[in-house]
């Protein structure tokens, strides 16, 4: 399927690895012009090495270094930025830590870089594509937005928030050919999440695999694929969100949980 994405640009926040790369791969491969972000130049600078590498150098890749926390990188990373088509808003952080244990500082961290985010790229670029009658807005948010884990309740708590920052921005396009959406993932094999398994599977001297079964037993089992669900299997429906193909979308909440959120809505 084309989906429509050749001469487009877009730009993935925190897309050197995990699920923010692999959504640039796909929009790369689609023909679409592709500007990763990451916080230091030499992870960003090995992830467009690999995504020229992967697409045959026949799309445009480029990257622009900004760390998320800190405005003033921000701030230059908006000022370098060309016209921009599509906008994914996927960089973020998370830990678990008891309730109890989170700081204020933590707190309002985890705000700054997976909420203030989207609000800051959101704000600068949705202006430009009204104008011009077309765009797509996408929030990597989580399926913790619906079911805040007990273990991470600062990072479900961004999570949420983008959610409401998502639908109200999507009341904004009426009547226009912008589409902004959020995308739910569930438990999702990327990197920082395996490392995360394997650190925790050698605290209970368990290999990864026992941990994740171990895992979709007890902590997640409404799950209906039973495994988590690859980096390429979240990008295929946000490429798809991405593309002109999905203009009668917006203001959803898509997800793509394999079932672990018990609802049908």
């Amino acid at each position: 399927m084309d989906l429509q994405l050749k001469g487009k640009t877009a730009l993935i926040s925190g897309s050197t690895q995990g699920i923010g790369f692999a959504i640039a791969r796909k929009l790369s491969e689609e023909g679409a012009h592709v500007i990763l972000n990451g916080r230091t130049t030499g992870k960003l600078n090995l992830a467009i090495e690999q995504l020229k590498a992967a697409s045959g150098n026949e799309t445009i890749v480029t990257g622009i270094q900004a760390d998320f926390a800190k405005v003033e990188e921000v701030d230059r990373l908006i000022a370098q930025l060309p016209e921009i088509d599509i906008l994914v808003n996927n960089v973020g952080i998370f830990a678990p830590k008891p309730f109890e244990e989170i700081k204020d500082d933590e707190w309002y961290h985890f705000f700054e870089v997976n909420v203030l985010s989207g609000i800051r790229l959101s704000r600068q670029l949705l202006p430009a594509m009204i104008k011009k009658n077309w765009g797509r807005i996408l929030f990597i948010s989580s399926d913790s937005a619906i079911q805040t884990p007990e273990e991470m309740i600062h990072y479900g708590f961004t999570k949420t928030a983008q959610l409401a920052i998502s639908r109200g921005l999507a009341e904004l396009t009426k009547g226009t050919q912008v589409t902004v959406n959020t995308l739910l993932p569930g438990p999702t094999q990327s990197e920082g999440v395996s490392d995360f398994i394997e650190q925790l599977a050698r605290q209970k001297n368990m290999t990864p695999a026992q941990l994740e079964q171990e895992y979709f037993k007890t902590v997640r089992p409404t799950s209906l694929l039973q495994r988590k669900a690859s980096v390429e299997e979240v990008a295929n429906l946000a490429a798809f969100i991405a593309s002109p193909l999905s203009s009668a979308t917006n203001g959803a909440a898509i997800h793509v949980d394999g079932g672990v959120v018990r609802s049908i809505l």
